[in-house]
């Protein structure tokens, strides 16, 4: 199982993530603009860096929301791989059954 610790870090980024997404979203379109000046587009990426790592979202992983469990995590359930097959063989998930042919 996974720690507490790595559960309220996930959640620690999520929030950094909306938190800082206005912000961000504005500085990358000052980056990506064609029309701006060298000097702004400079600016921009300054200001970008010195933002919180943890803010973009490319650091938000997928975890178990049972054991919080990083790896071998289903999206469209949200549950790792081990508590996926024990739900699902209890029937509380519905719509699945185990495949027999």
């Amino acid at each position: 199982m996974s720690s507490l610790r790595m559960k309220r870090r996930e959640e620690r980024r999520v929030y950094l993530v909306k938190k800082y997404s206005k912000k961000r979203k504005l500085l990358l379109n000052i980056i990506r603009n064609p029309k701006n000046s060298l000097l702004e587009k400079e600016k921009a990426q300054s200001v970008l860096q010195k933002l919180p790592k943890d803010s973009s979202p490319c650091r938000i992983s997928n975890r178990c929301k049972i054991t919080g469990k990083g790896k071998g995590v289903y999206r469209l359930v949200g549950l790792c791989r081990n508590m996926f097959r024990h739900h699902a063989m209890n029937g509380d998930i519905p719509g699945i059954r185990k495949a027999s042919w």
